[in-house]
Formats: C-alpha cells, sequence, structure tokens
C-alpha cells in the first residue's frame, strides 16, 4: 500500500502564483486603507457566510481568497486606519507581513530545543535588558501580551513570597498573601490574582490624586494597616501609562516602598514603556530599572503586528523555579537537538510557543529605536495639539490632563448625547475612539498609538465630534 501525497502544494507553480496573489491583496489592503471608512459594521451577507457547514472536502484557493476579500478585509477592527483612536490598539505595518511569510514557512515551535530561532529570541532578550537597563542575567519571555505577562510575574512573586512548596501545596495553609495597585491600574492584574487562587480582593485598589497617580500616602497607609491586621503584603503594581488617560504613577517613590518593606515591585509598562525611546520623557520610566518584573507590549506603541507581548523579571532563578518542571520526554540535554537550555517552557506555562520574537527582531532592526522613538514623540505632541483645540472650542470640555498620548474631552451635553457621538463616529465610518468614564462623566477618549495619524485627522475629528453634537443636541 503506497502512501497518500503530503500536504504540500502537488502544483507549486500554481501555489506560487496563488500566493503572490494573496501577498498583493495584502499589501492593497494597507495600501488603500486610509481612503475606506475606518470600520464598517459585517454585513448581513458577511454574518451568513460565517455560518457555513464543516468544509469536509477541500475548497479551492481562489474560493477562499474571493471569501477573504468580500468578507473579512472590509470588516476589520480598523486600527491600521489613520483615524483609529480606540483603546490602546496598535496600529502595525506594512512591513509586519515581511517576518509573518517568513514565521509561517518556519513554523518553528519556541518551547525549546537547540535552533536558530531560538536564538533570535535569546537575542531579543539581551536587547530588552540593555532598553530598561536590567541586570544583564534577568530572564524574558516572549508573550501574547500584557495580560499574560502579569500572570507570569505575579507567579514568581506568589513563590518568592510562599517559597517553592507553594507549587506543591497550594494555597490552602499559606498566609493571607495582599498586593497593591492604582485605581487606575489595568484590569488584567487583578485578573491575574483571580486566575492565582490569591482572590480579588486580596489586591488592594488605592486611589489616585488629581493627575490620576496612585496615591503614596494611601499606599502606605494601607501597607501599614495591612500588617496591624496579620496579613502578609507582597506586591506592588505600578503604571507606566493607564488606559483611561496615560498617566504614570511615582515609580521612583513605589520602588523606595517596596525596596522598604520587602514587597515584589511590578510595572504594567503595557505601551507607556517605551516612552524610554523618548528622550524628554525618559525620566518618567527611570525606575522601571528597579523594577523586579516588567510587563508590555510591543504590538501597542512600537506597531508589531499582534500579538507581541513580553515579559522581563529580574532575577532569573526564581523566574525558572516558578515554571521549570521537565518530565522525561522533554530531558535536558548538553548536544544535539535537546540542547540549548534552558529552554523558554522553563520560565511560562506554555510549551507549544510560535515565532513571535522574529517579528519583534525584525520589526526593530528594519525601523530602529531611534525612528521608533521619534513616531511615539509624535503621537504626544498630536494629543497636545488636540487638547488645544478642544480647550479652544466653547462646545467641548477636556475631562483630564494629557500628561502622554491620550485627550478626554466631552461635547457640553448629557452622557447619552457625548455616547452617541462615539457610536456614529464609529458607524459613519468617520473615526474610532472609545469611551471611559472620568470622575463620573462620560468621556470621548482618544488614544493615539498610531504611526499614520496627522494633525489633519485630528482636525477631522473634532469637526466631526462638534456636528453630531449639535445634531444630537438639537433633537427633541
Amino acid at each position: 500500500m503506497s502512501d497518500s501525497p503530503s500536504l504540500d502544494p502537488e502544483d507549486w507553480t500554481a501555489f506560487r502564483a496563488a500566493a503572490h496573489a494573496a501577498l498583493d491583496a495584502a499589501i492593497d489592503h494597507i495600501e488603500g486603507r486610509g481612503d475606506a471608512p475606518v470600520w464598517r459594521a459585517p454585513s448581513a451577507a458577511s454574518r451568513t457566510a460565517f455560518t457555513a457547514t464543516l468544509p469536509l472536502a477541500p475548497t479551492t484557493p481562489e474560493a477562499i481568497a474571493r471569501d477573504i476579500a468580500t468578507h473579512v478585509l472590509p470588516h476589520d477592527v480598523g486600527n491600521t486606519h489613520p483615524r483609529f483612536f480606540g483603546w490602546v490598539h496598535g496600529s502595525g505595518t506594512a512591513q509586519g507581513i515581511v517576518p509573518a511569510m517568513y514565521e509561517a514557512a518556519i513554523n518553528a515551535n519556541l518551547g525549546g530545543r537547540h535552533h536558530a530561532p531560538a536564538l533570535v529570541e535569546k537575542q531579543l532578550r539581551d536587547w530588552i535588558v540593555a532598553i530598561f537597563g536590567f541586570p544583564a542575567a534577568a530572564s524574558g519571555l516572549v508573550v501574547s501580551g500584557t495580560s499574560v505577562a502579569t500572570l507570569i510575574a505575579l507567579s514568581v512573586a506568589r513563590l518568592r513570597a510562599l517559597g517553592p512548596d507553594v507549587r506543591r501545596k497550594g494555597l490552602a495553609d499559606a498566609p493571607r498573601l495582599v498586593g497593591y495597585t492604582s485605581a487606575q491600574a489595568h484590569s488584567c492584574i487583578a485578573r491575574a490574582f483571580d486566575m492565582l487562587g490569591l482572590g480579588t480582593e486580596a489586591l488592594r485598589i488605592i486611589p489616585v490624586d488629581d493627575v490620576f497617580q496612585m496615591n503614596i500616602k494611601a499606599l502606605k497607609d494601607a501597607i501599614d494597616a495591612d500588617i496591624a491586621a496579620g496579613l502578609r503584603p507582597f506586591f506592588v503594581a505600578g503604571t507606566a501609562g493607564s488606559v483611561n488617560v496615560g498617566a504614570f504613577d511615582d515609580l521612583s517613590a513605589l520602588a523606595d516602598i517596596c525596596a522598604e518593606h520587602g514587597l515584589w515591585f511590578h510595572v504594567d509598562g503595557a505601551f507607556g514603556a517605551f516612552t524610554q525611546l523618548v528622550p524628554e520623557l525618559r525620566p518618567r520610566v527611570a525606575a522601571i530599572a528597579r523594577a523586579d518584573s516588567l510587563a508590555f507590549d510591543f504590538h501597542k506603541w512600537l506597531h508589531v503586528t499582534y500579538d507581541a507581548g513580553y515579559i522581563l523579571i529580574r532575577n532569573e532563578a526564581e523566574h525558572r523555579r516558578a515554571f521549570a518542571e521537565r518530565p522525561d520526554y522533554l530531558a535536558p540535554a548538553t548536544r544535539g537537538l535537546a540542547g540549548g537550555n534552558p529552554w523558554p517552557v522553563d520560565y511560562g506555562p506554555e510549551l507549544s510557543r510560535g515565532f513571535r520574537a522574529l517579528k519583534i527582531w525584525y520589526h526593530l532592526r528594519l525601523f530602529g529605536l531611534e525612528r521608533l522613538g521619534a513616531k511615539i514623540a509624535e503621537n504626544c505632541a498630536q494629543a497636545r495639539y488636540l487638547a488645544a483645540r478642544v480647550d479652544a472650542q466653547p462646545a467641548l470640555t477636556r475631562l483630564a490632563p494629557v500628561s502622554l498620548n491620550i485627550c478626554c474631552f466631552r461635547y457640553d451635553a448629557s452622557d447619552a448625547v457625548n455616547d452617541e457621538i462615539v457610536v456614529l463616529l464609529q458607524e459613519r465610518g468617520i473615526a474610532a475612539p472609545s469611551t471611559t468614564k472620568i470622575n463620573g462623566q462620560t468621556a470621548i477618549r482618544v488614544n493615539i498609538t498610531n504611526h499614520r495619524t496627522t494633525r489633519a485627522d485630528l482636525d477631522a475629528l473634532l469637526a466631526a465630534v462638534l456636528d453630531i453634537g449639535r445634531e444630537r443636541s438639537a433633537e427633541p
């Protein structure tokens, strides 16, 4: 009985032509993205197309390409458009298509073993250590994003506080651990407390001051109260660039408090950590070099394609103790393909890991840190420009200082009108800001982590806000 053909193309020439056509379609999409609406809701036809039955028989590449062109590309989230300002989405680059092709061709598993893709990730770690001033022996791992990075950091902090037996015995007989973060911190920190069995109530939410920084006195008081109550403080998470307004905690003060009490100092730098690349902003994040752990994303303000996050841990030995567990079939070796130890699986929960490091490595080399830092500085200048335009409009009120790249304001009408302004901006394809609450009021939130945005885009946004605001305010 003969073997059946592999899944590779039987006709490589035809496959090459189809692949070139797909590449052209992808490049065309990005090249013309700014000329299309920022966002279009999936059409009825597209929603129906995604209810098709299981594909038991093969489908031709041409048919799949038609479906992508008709039902996927026109209805993306919009973050590659220059007027996408929602949440903290990255905008990617056209050049990101190239490493994605190499990544698919190599199809490496970065869980471990001795191969060149692992060396790429190790070099990337060296670069990150140099950027943020961590010790040369620090450890790091490419992950999907800051949420997973935070989970890893908290796992290592928990092991430091309770000892290695926590991996075997769990928390049943452990002292009650408590941690601290600000009211402006990202929700992934509370989620990590939940997933690790610590409970969200063990995370103390510390109020912020009038510039949305964690209140240092309130933090000290909370730590003292927990110690007096017989609890064990172990973890403080500072924020470098809050999602709501782009605020930075006083990281130096937090580092001092953690040093005084022997607490793990974690920094959530999901997008703000890369202000390290901007000389005039660098002092805000200088204390990152004192952190025990740093979580951040390349897919936000450095414009690497999704997904590309990172966790950096000061103490490599503690990091490895929190995760290393090798069964016989993954036994380390000093020679052969099972070499290259320690493996990435020794530093996190994933054994099956894609070659995410390649696109980051490619991106940093292609653009260089100076150019990437200049785009960050430009986005901050654009936010200040928008703030000045808002302040000059009698019908608009700014709700928070512009400390970085986020401008929060509202049309002088009800919360319902402001919600409707944002929805109509999105539905009409004009722009895509998001909303949030600032001091109890609905804010139109404009986040600029977009290398394609120009001041003309901000002018168009503001003109549309005013037009829709007048339109909706005039309705009975």
